[in-house]
């Protein structure tokens, strides 16, 4: 079997922040709604353009046959909801999200969250010869801290080209080029660390990303993660107002920032 190392990697790249990309949103019915609402000899109009908090709004004026009733705006109806903990409401508006310069290590965080839905970059198809990483901020700012984390992610990659180029070698009996490839790197990726940047598909209702920001937004959760939920909850506050204007920002010392609402476990 060949050992001989492939051909040299690039330069080591280092992604210092995480990107989160609003990529999906609702739409409604308007001619369903109005069949509806006509077949029950019922009138309502809603003051929101966002199809995830209109459809929460009609969902939850089916709990109390409110159509045309009581609070007028949108805001008022769902405040009032996430005011008293009428949280259920919330999952009719979903949003799809994508996320990259994130680690493994942040994506073995992030499904702990069983209310959404993931689609992630597989190391068993994608070639990690030339991938990314993500180095933690408390180790970028000690240079020598920095020189260590370096030396051992360079230490990986030189491996995981070893046994790629030593693993095709060894498969060469199988005919289909693709599972070849797949039989090498799916093996290989055992030597990658939690490091290597990874990009991940997030489908989640309002209910899920207000208990996701409020968990990972916390000062007390790991600094990757909170600055993903940080960019959710800035995204949220614009898209779907009604759902997250309870929501706050503040500065930590460290210069990044944690979230804060008064009205947690919704």
């Amino acid at each position: 079997m060949s050992t001989a190392p492939a051909t040299s990697p690039r330069e080591l790249k280092i992604v210092r922040e995480p990107r989160v990309y609003l990529v999906g949103r609702q739409t409604v019915d308007p001619a369903a709604i109005e069949r509806f609402l006509a077949e029950h000899h019922l009138s309502w109009t809603t003051d929101t353009n966002v199809g995830g908090e209109a459809l929460a709004e009609m969902a939850g004026r089916v709990c109390y046959m409110s159509y045309g009733k009581g609070r007028k705006t949108n805001r008022e109806f769902m405040s009032h909801l996430v005011e008293v903990g009428h949280g259920s409401v919330l999952e009719h508006g979903v949003w799809s999200f994508l996320v990259t310069g994130v680690s493994r290590s942040f994506t073995h965080e992030l499904i702990r969250h069983r209310h959404f839905s993931y689609s992630q970059l597989s190391q068993r198809y994608v070639d990690e010869s030339e991938s990314d990483f993500i180095e933690p901020d408390a180790i970028a700012a000690d240079p020598e801290l920095h020189a260590v984390w370096c030396e051992a992610v360079e230490a990986t990659r030189r491996a995981y080209d070893r046994l790629v180029a030593g693993l095709q070698d060894r498969f060469t009996a199988v005919e289909d080029r693709t599972l070849r490839r797949k039989l090498a790197r799916q093996a290989a990726r055992s030597v990658l660390p939690n490091a290597t940047e990874t990009k991940i598909f997030v489908t989640g209702n309002a209910r899920a990303l207000r208990h996701f920001i409020e968990l990972r937004g916390s000062e007390h959760a790991d600094v990757e993660i909170r600055k993903v939920a940080v960019q959710v909850l800035e995204i949220m506050r614009v898209e779907a107002p009604s759902f997250f204007s309870d929501y706050r920002l503040e500065d930590l010392p460290d210069g990044t920032r944690a979230t804060r609402t008064d009205h947690p476990k919704v």
